[in-house]
């Protein structure tokens, strides 16, 4: 039925979902243009008997990584070092060594590029001709020259390594060292210096933290985010990140594993910055893994923002598929599933989808493309999914997939009315993967509680049409502020900080969207009014099970606009408090503007013959 009041979703042990709905005196608009503020009354009886609803899959709910806002490189991804191997000003000579800076004049110092690092992937090394010394006309200044990498990092100390002169080392030579910190610093930089005269190449230098998850490379309290929504998958690297502006820039798997300073690293052209390719492949997959998700490759299929690889020419990135996917699954005796073995993880990860580029639907070479590697796919691999990015939401698609592709992006009200786009959708063919979402320009701010209600009001849509949603997720996740690109995302950090917007908060209240032993009702008031809500239940054996033990919680605040902070972090965040004399006829009150979930706890009993 379409909705005329508030969306409400209920799970149970097997889970159910209810839409069934019903009032008296006024009724609850979705979106009041109206300043009149009232207290309006309303009742809402649930079918709590096993046979009133559908399951949601396992799968239904997860998260989407992207790289932008400089969420992965030197973030999530804990390396401290921005263009660790110099690479980003290309091959071309002299090159910019951007954020690296020089310490000294030019009388005591001359900083330059050239390609004689020993890596074959990533030639340009970092010279340092030193022309001052301890003692003699020209002495360096106290402190030494050489150069520094500014990258907004956190250490605990102020960081100083030297190294040896070049007349003391005539070849190529990995250093490596512990620093132990002696103090707190959010600013500080990572700086390399020497007092003595001699030319010195530098090439691929990095700072990990070691308290990284499971020592995988994650900074831990970003992922300790992810974990905290419990996701049941993750979708990666990125979308415009996987097409790139041009097919040069785009995201390549193969140039993304393997030794990390043999990685040469590329320009993401959509978002303007450089990425060594730490976070690569392989770790993706390791995420995925520490997360108990499972994970959902997006690859470049011939196409970027403004190139498109003709069909007849476009095998060589099937290949690259197929090789990717060995990589993930294969024996370790392949090719691809050695060097996975010998990354550390003898054992496939569990692929199990793949999504065939990114809002690419439109463009003239897709469906051709799409084609060539769904076949070649489904012979080599016959159960992984395939996931298309034309969207069948309101017509059938004209080509075969297990999977399509919706995205949507907009104002609130849109997103509150979009609770019903699947009430339409064929029941029959693939099944929707709501990949990104999210209310975005003036309703959303950089992450209010407007767009965070509007947002839960369309997920419990998509709970109801669970038989043709197989899975949602938000986008973007991560928003680094000191390289911010897009408004709202998920979670806000910088290098020492981080909070959750209300949108992260509301993500929390669908862990459970699998069912569990309660019966669980999400109610989005979308309106000035309280509303006086009466529920009562159906279909409850009154011998085998009684309600007790039962929560509310509430997610609100004084205003629309409310936003967390760095400062007030927690200032729009769910609350969970006790239910009062709760049974099978219950009266609650639904504070305006607001997302509240009612969990009724089901106790089990013996029935005596």
């Amino acid at each position: 039925m379409e909705p005329i009041l508030l969306p409400f979703a209920a799970s149970f042990l097997h889970p159910i979902l209810i839409w069934n709905t019903s009032s008296h005196e006024t009724p609850i608009k979705m979106c009041s243009a109206s300043t009149k503020v009232a207290t309006v009354n309303a009742t809402l009886t649930v079918d709590a008997s096993s046979s009133s609803g559908s399951p949601i899959p396992d799968t239904f709910f997860g998260i989407f990584f992207d790289e932008i806002n400089h969420a992965g490189a030197g973030e999530l991804w804990a390396e401290l070092v921005s263009n660790r191997g110099f690479e980003a000003g290309g091959p071309n000579m002299p090159s910019y060594i951007d954020p690296w800076e020089i310490i000294g004049n030019a009388s005591y110092i001359n900083v330059e590029t050239d390609r004689t690092s020993l890596f074959d992937r990533n030639k340009i090394a970092l010279r340092l001709e030193v022309l001052c010394n301890t003692s003699g006309v020209n002495i360096c200044p106290t402190g030494g020259v050489g150069v520094y990498n500014p990258d907004q990092m956190v250490w605990e100390a102020w960081l100083q390594l030297k190294y040896r002169s070049a007349s003391e080392v005539s070849n190529w030579t990995k250093v490596e060292t512990i620093l132990e910190a002696k103090a707190t610093d959010h600013n500080a930089r990572l700086q390399l210096t020497t007092t003595t005269k001699g030319v010195i190449w530098l090439d691929q230098v990095s700072a990990m933290p070691q308290d990284t998850y499971k020592g995988h490379g994650f900074r831990t309290d970003l992922y300790g985010m992810l974990a905290n929504i419990q996701p049941r998958f993750i979708r990666f690297p990125g979308g415009c990140f996987v097409e790139g502006v041009w097919l040069r820039n785009a995201f390549r798997w193969n140039e993304s594993v393997g030794p990390w300073e043999e990685r040469p690293g590329h320009f993401g052209d959509v978002w303007m910055y450089w990425t060594d390719d730490g976070l690569g492949y392989f770790e993706f997959l390791q995420l995925a893994e520490d997360l108990g998700a499972l994970p959902i490759w997006v690859f470049n299929n011939g196409i970027s923002h403004r190139e498109q690889v003709d069909t007849t020419a476009v095998l060589p990135f099937v290949q690259e598929a197929l090789d990717r996917i060995e990589f993930a699954r294969g024996d370790a005796t392949l090719k691809w599933g050695s060097l996975r073995a010998a990354m550390g993880h003898p054992e496939p990860f569990d692929l199990k989808y793949v999504a065939v580029g990114n809002e690419d639907c439109g463009k003239k070479n897709y469906r051709g493309n799409y084609l060539k590697f769904f076949s070649a796919i489904r012979s080599a691999y016959p159960d992984i999914q395939i996931i298309s990015n034309c969207d069948a939401s309101s017509k059938p698609l004209d080509h075969l997939a297990d999977l399509y592709d919706h995205h949507v992006y907009t104002n609130a009200s849109n997103m509150f009315v979009g609770a019903t786009v699947f009430d339409r959708a064929s029941r029959s063919g693939p099944k929707a993967f709501v990949s990104e979402y999210a209310v975005i320009g003036s309703d959303a701010g950089t992450g209010s509680l407007r767009a965070a209600l509007a947002e839960a009001g369309f997920l419990i849509g998509l709970e109801r049409n669970s038989d043709v949603v197989h899975m949602v997720s938000y986008a973007p996740l991560f928003v680094n502020t000191n390289d911010r690109r897009w408004n709202p995302d998920a979670i806000v950090f910088n290098s020492y900080q981080l909070y959750g917007t209300p949108s992260y908060w509301v993500q929390l209240f669908f862990l459970e969207s699998n069912g569990n032993n309660y019966i669980r009702i999400k109610v989005v008031n979308f309106d000035a009014n309280t509303v006086n809500l009466h529920i009562s239940f159906d279909g409850l054996d009154p011998n085998k099970v009684h309600l007790s033990g039962s929560t509310k919680t509430l997610l609100t605040s004084s205003s629309l606009t409310d936003e967390n902070s760095f400062s007030q972090p927690k200032k729009v965040v769910p609350i969970q408090s006790l239910l009062q004399s709760v049974g099978r006829e219950v009266n609650v009150v639904v504070p305006p503007y607001s997302f509240t979930s009612f969990d009724f706890l089901k106790n089990h009993l013996l029935s005596v013959n």
